[in-house]
């Protein structure tokens, strides 16, 4: 009975290990990485796009696949939602 335990001590000091590193790797929260990105939206959303809001464009125009994309998995997760509690007759 001994080994296993020691089997499930060893794989969490390398879990909290692992998870010690990924938390040490985030860079701090309000500093972008790749401002250059932001900037580019912020200087040509109106220009490119036509509109006043920023995050408008960001959303519907420069990542409007990834948007529709969310959008379907949405859909899928509350049809199934609601077949899983549909009421038999």
């Amino acid at each position: 009975m001994k080994g296993p335990r020691i089997i499930y001590l060893i794989f969490f000091v390398v879990f909290v290990g692992i998870l010690c590193q990924g938390l040490y790797d985030i860079h701090p929260f309000g500093e972008p990485r790749e401002p250059a990105m932001d900037d580019y939206f912020i200087a040509n959303a109106q220009s490119e796009r036509a509109v006043n809001n920023v995050v408008t464009s960001i959303v519907f125009d420069y990542r409007g696949f990834d948007t529709l994309g969310e959008a379907a998995v949405l859909f899928t997760a509350v049809i199934s939602v609601a077949a899983l509690f549909r009421k038999e007759e």
